[in-house]
C-alpha cells in the first residue's frame, strides 16, 4: 500500500438528527468508529477533508489511521452517505480493524496491456464485467488494486475470477465457501465490435435466394 491517509476527528458526544444539521451547517461530517472489541465512538470529520481523501481511489480500499484525540485507530471506511445532487458527504461508518484478524474489503481491478492484447490487435474491444472484487486478507496484506493482466487475452475471450493472481495471503470471497465453478464470473471480455458482430449475425440469418434456394 503506498498511500497513507491519516483522518482528524474529534470525538462527539451531541448526536442525533438536530445535531447532524448542525454539524453539516458548519462544514463538519458526522461520523462513526465501530467494531473490534470497543464501544462506537460518534465522532466529527472536517468536511473539505474527507473531499480530499475521496479524491483518491486508494482511499476507498486502505487502512486507514483516524487520530481522535491522543489516541490513533486503524481503521477501513465501511459505508459513506452522499448528498442526493450535491457534492457533499452527509455521514461516514468507519470499521476498526485488528493486526491479526482478516478484513474484508471491496478493491479496484486495475487492467493492463490493454491496447496490446491479443484480441484488441485484432480489432476487439474491451469489456469491463466488473471494477472490483471483494477479497479477505489480514490488514497488513490488503492491497491498493487487484491487476488483470489482459496481453494474452485473445478474441472473444474473457478473463474470470479464477485467473486473477492474488498477492500472498489474499483470498476471494466469493470462493471462500467452495464451489468454485459455480462462483467463478468474468471480469474483463474482448468482444468484436457491435455493428461487426450484428452485421455477421444478419449475414447468418438471411435465407438463400436464387435458383439454388428453389
Amino acid at each position: 500500500m503506498s498511500e497513507l491517509f491519516e483522518i482528524n476527528a474529534d470525538i462527539r458526544t451531541d448526536v442525533g438528527k438536530g445535531a447532524s444539521r448542525r454539524l453539516r451547517r458548519a462544514g463538519m461530517v458526522p461520523a462513526v468508529l465501530y467494531g473490534g472489541d470497543r464501544d462506537p465512538v460518534s465522532l466529527t470529520i472536517v468536511h473539505s477533508e474527507i473531499m480530499r481523501h475521496l479524491d483518491h481511489e486508494a482511499f476507498y480500499s486502505h487502512v486507514l489511521t483516524i487520530r481522535a484525540g491522543e489516541r490513533l485507530q486503524k481503521a477501513i471506511l465501511r459505508d459513506l452517505q452522499r448528498h442526493p445532487y450535491k457534492p457533499a458527504v452527509l455521514h461516514l461508518d468507519f470499521q476498526r480493524v485488528m493486526d491479526d484478524t482478516a478484513i474484508r474489503v471491496h478493491v479496484p481491478l486495475h487492467s493492463v496491456n490493454e491496447t496490446t492484447s491479443v484480441g484488441v490487435k485484432l480489432g476487439g474491444v474491451v469489456l469491463h464485467n466488473a471494477n472490483d472484487v471483494e477479497i479477505e486478507c489480514l490488514p497488513k496484506d490488503l492491497p491498493e488494486y487487484v491487476e488483470v493482466d489482459l496481453a494474452e487475452v485473445g478474441l472473444g475471450e474473457s478473463v474470470f475470477l479464477s485467473d486473477l493472481k492474488l498477492p500472498e495471503g489474499v483470498r476471494l470471497t466469493a470462493f471462500l465457501h467452495g464451489e468454485q465453478e459455480a462462483h467463478d464470473q468474468p471480469v474483463v471480455s474482448i468482444q468484436a465490435p457491435r455493428a461487426e458482430s450484428e452485421g455477421e449475425a444478419g449475414a447468418e440469418g438471411e435465407e438463400p435466394s436464387g435458383p439454388a434456394a428453389g
